[in-house]
């Protein structure tokens, strides 16, 4: 059974916000006393927070969709709906978020750091809201946008500083085991291992984290056995310590050989050719193990390693290790450039930004922006009052204007949004430019269409001048 997973795909949906809602207040003697329609409430956010007690992401193997509550639709009396309630979901200290494609959207280090992975939609104005002294009595209200919904992938980098890499059973359970307080599970077979188990170290007044990687094999940077799986987790280590045995019962195998396929399967995986190599010849309590270390402790020392010859079992040479990695532990830290306080970088918008763009394509028009694209979510097109304020929103942008520069007549094809989620309408300018309005000299199409009264007018003086025309023939001489 699966009791640790450290990359999970996760299904994350916010909360939708909450419809306005469109009311007028009644009471007696008084049956339209104006709108009172509340706004909806805010839907809820997906958050991930690091949280020190949490070491694995099973919790999320198991249960992949999470979603957020959705906000309260508004009520009348000027009553608004109750926001949604946002879904914390704690992960482990090392965390990463990922897109689909890969791209890293955070790195979750340190308790309490957080990330919104989905963030709800705002709820809709009620008519009370969008009152003016234009509009006294709106018989409409706005949407509630919905939350935002996709896909994360979490992917957990073990946080040490020091990691012990080498083959199966080269003895760093064991060796763990005597450093720290960790208890991993120790046999005499290969691949004991499953998880990555992590230590606490102190050496005088310094104290380190140790952790111990499954082991490594060849090929492991392509797949083979475990490595892959767990490669990942000594990336922000910064010492790496190769424990390699001298007492293998394997004739085929020896140490340098070992160490030789475990730093090509480093140097495959790439970004760790900078961190510092410790090597530990383990398992010296066995007379072949110690003549064995002996024998290539020359040759380590003459590749530029420092060597270090200990026994997990017999409990030799653990001291010297522990204050070994904690000076290199130290250093490393003391070398570690000061992390600044965040800086806070307001960028403001250009004077002439509208906020929007319109792209012609083939056979329409395409309008793209944050403003105009929330407002056609939030517009209730079954209601003609809400699509004529929509029309009012998007002249008042500017919209139509760029429509006209980019070439749109009426009755083109207008398309207001991205391609998987956008609203097509045949477009109508509710605006008069002055080019519109020029023809034939002398000739205004304003008046193609009189009034009924002045067209009265003139029926009746057509008549007059047509019988005056009729007594002039028959006026006698």
């Amino acid at each position: 059974m699966t009791t640790f997973v450290d990359r999970v795909e996760l299904h994350v949906a916010a909360g939708n916000g909450g419809h306005g809602c469109a009311s007028v207040h009644r009471e007696k003697f008084k049956p339209l006393g104006g709108p009172d329609g509340g706004n909806g409430g805010r839907g809820g956010d997906v958050i991930l927070v690091v949280d020190q007690s949490v070491t694995t992401l099973l919790d999320y193997h198991h249960s992949p969709h999470r979603k957020a509550t959705n906000g309260k639709p508004g009520e009348g009396g000027n009553r608004s709906g109750k926001d949604g309630t946002d879904l914390v979901l704690p992960v482990p200290d090392g965390t990463v978020v990922l897109d689909k494609r890969g791209n890293v959207l955070a790195d979750l280090i340190g308790q309490g750091t957080t990330y919104i992975a989905a963030q709800g939609g705002r709820g809709g104005l009620g008519n009370a809201a969008l009152a003016s002294a234009r509009r006294k009595a709106p018989g409409f209200a706005l949407l509630g946008e919905p939350g935002h919904s996709g896909d994360v992938v979490l992917e957990l980098k073990t946080v040490a500083d020091v990691a012990l890499v080498g083959y199966p059973s080269a003895g760093k359970s064991s060796l763990i085991s005597v450093l720290s307080a960790a208890k991993p599970k120790i046999a005499d077979y290969p691949f004991t291992t499953l998880v990555p188990n992590l230590g606490v170290v102190t050496a005088g007044s310094t104290v380190y984290t140790i952790a111990d990687v499954p082991g490594l094999i060849p090929g492991a940077s392509q797949g083979k056995g475990l490595g892959l799986e767990f490669l990942r987790h000594v990336e922000r280590c910064s010492v790496l310590v190769h424990v390699l045995d001298t007492a293998a019962l394997e004739s085929e195998r020896d140490p340098l050989t070992d160490l030789d396929v475990i730093e090509a399967e480093l140097a495959q995986y790439g970004g760790l050719d900078d961190r510092p190599r410790v090597v530990v010849l383990n398992k010296v309590d066995i007379p072949d193990g110690q003549d064995l270390a002996d024998i290539i402790r020359p040759d380590l020392e003459a590749r530029g390693y420092q060597v270090l010859a200990v026994s997990a079992v017999a409990h030799l040479g653990l001291k010297e290790l522990s204050f070994a990695l904690a000076k290199i532990v130290a250093d490393a830290r003391e070398a570690k450039p000061t992390e600044e306080a965040t800086r806070i970088v307001i960028r403001p918008k250009a004077v002439d930004d509208a906020g929007f763009t319109v792209v012609a394509e083939e056979g329409f028009y395409r309008v793209l922006g944050e403003k105009p694209e929330r407002w056609v979510r939030q517009t209730d097109f079954a209601n003609d009052e809400a699509v004529g304020y929509l029309a009012d929103r998007l002249a008042r942008l500017g919209v139509e204007e760029e429509l006209v520069k980019a070439g749109a007549h009426g009755g083109d094809e207008v398309v207001i949004g991205p391609e998987d989620d956008a609203v097509v309408f045949d477009w109508e300018p509710t605006m008069a430019t002055g080019a519109e309005m020029l023809g034939r000299r002398g000739e205004d199409h304003r008046f193609d269409e009189p009034r009924p009264a002045a067209q009265r007018r003139r029926d009746r003086d057509a008549e007059r001048d047509e019988a005056e025309q009729e007594f002039d023939t028959f006026k006698p001489f």
